[in-house]
């Protein structure tokens, strides 16, 4: 019977430790389009089964969560978003869901580093906008943002994020105007649009997913030192065809005089007329699969630790 016992014993750890997954950084991200959303929900488990493996202090925080509510109505706990992110201490350990109502939020804002696990949430059929007309004249590049996201942790979903600036005309200094500055490490975005022009979006620093976005601009938008995945995100180059021209001899005078040793350009398996690979510049690289394999998995962002499926 002692035998008989310790077997079912055996049985029943085996039982429990089996519900408990991880997210797999090592699963390579399909080339097929229509098999995106599967691979995702079968790689990044929601939180309930994965306990004991996300960062401490991430799984600590989602276990306290709280709603916060705003709307310009009045109908909400805040009226504005400024607001809402005050209420939020430094130093704070639980998940704060911003939960945003319809309408557009004309405020520049900010959450600064011991903000961290703040969300965001808007309504996928009535996304919310936050805008603001920053420019780099006024406020310094980087800091022009509509948004500035400094904590760790950050998620935003159904959001659009614009910086209402108007389209640099090209005789001016200090037109840059950007939507999204994020600087906070850990963060994900989900069914999001970033709107503007010149640096619409500067990825600074840290390790980010951007999955189901829209993103638009004319020159350098998108740019920074980020670490990121962009998983079924549409990029949208929105210049006429002068900025477009301008946009390519800038980029030609630049290959004369930066130094190719300190420059990487790799593609992978790209398409359509932009494809054609016989103008490239000489420090360009068509990477193998082997070269290019570290870039296309949830471990180039070590989502495993982090990435949780989108706020519902």
């Amino acid at each position: 019977m002692g035998c008989i016992a310790a077997i079912q014993c055996a049985i029943t750890v085996i039982l429990l430790v089996s519900t408990t997954v991880s997210s797999n950084d090592k699963s390579r991200i399909p080339a097929d389009p229509s098999s995106l959303n599967t691979w995702f929900r079968d790689n990044v488990k929601p939180l309930a089964s994965r306990k004991g493996t996300l960062d401490p202090a991430l799984e600590a925080a989602e276990a306290k969560r709280r709603t916060i509510k705003v709307r310009r109505d009045g109908s909400g706990e805040f009226k504005t978003l400024k607001d809402a992110i005050k209420s939020i201490p430094t130093g704070n350990t639980e998940r704060v869901i911003v939960d945003i109502g319809p309408g557009e939020y004309i405020e520049k804002l900010k959450i600064e580093r011991g903000q961290s696990f703040v969300t965001f949430r808007g309504s996928p059929g009535n996304m919310p906008t936050l805008s603001f007309a920053g420019t780099a004249r006024k406020y310094g590049t980087v800091y022009s943002a509509t948004l500035e996201v400094e904590a760790d942790y950050f998620v935003a979903a159904n959001i659009i994020i614009k910086n209402s600036s108007p389209m640099p005309t090209g005789h001016l200094v200090g037109e840059q105007a950007v939507a999204l500055n994020i600087v906070g490490d850990k963060a994900a975005f989900y069914n999001c649009r970033f709107l503007g022009f010149q640096d619409t979006l500067c990825d600074h620093r840290g390790r980010h997913l951007f999955k189901d976005c829209y993103i638009e601009g004319t020159v350098d938008y998108i740019f920074g030192n980020g670490k990121s995945l962009y998983l079924g995100t549409k990029l949208q180059v929105i210049a006429d065809a002068k900025g477009i021209s301008s946009q390519l001899t800038q980029e030609t005078t630049r290959e004369k005089i930066v130094d190719s040793r300190s420059v990487f350009f790799g593609e992978y398996k790209c398409d359509g007329a932009g494809a054609n690979t016989a103008a490239r510049a000489k420090s360009s690289k068509k990477l193998t699969d082997d070269q290019v394999a570290p870039f296309l998995s949830l471990g180039f962002i070590e989502g495993s630790k982090w990435l949780l499926p989108p706020p519902s």
